[in-house]
């Protein structure tokens, strides 16, 4: 699995930590040195069955500055696909991806129902 996240993001210091707390392995990838690519991203957001907005860090200072709440709804894919790519930190993290599901955002019932841990 990867789990792509930004080191100093409270929310992905608590779920690296789920993780290791229930043995699951996984290969860590820092979103602000390793951006996400195009491809990628839709990968994710087609294996995620989530709304592409779903995938914007909404409570990030540059969503804030790029005032994208308002413009977002105008945007096409593409253009929204080539916004998350061009920055790590207008993606929501942590992003988990294993073998057939993709996980964005920490929450740890979700988490849990992918694991099938009770």
């Amino acid at each position: 699995m990867i789990f792509v996240c930004y080191p100093k993001c409270t929310t992905c210091q608590k779920a690296k930590k789920w993780l290791e707390t229930n043995k699951l392995a996984f290969e860590e990838r820092h979103i602000k040195e390793n951006n996400p690519t195009i491809e990628e991203l839709k990968d994710w957001h087609k294996k995620s069955g989530l709304p592409l907005k779903k995938f914007f860090n909404t409570s990030g200072l540059l969503y804030k500055e790029l005032k994208l709440k308002d413009k977002l709804p105008t945007m096409s894919e593409d253009e929204q696909f080539n916004l998350l790519s061009s920055d790590g930190m207008l993606v929501k993290r942590p992003i988990l991806i294993g073998d057939g599901f993709v996980l964005v955002g920490f929450k740890e019932n979700d988490w849990k129902a992918a694991f099938g841990i009770k």
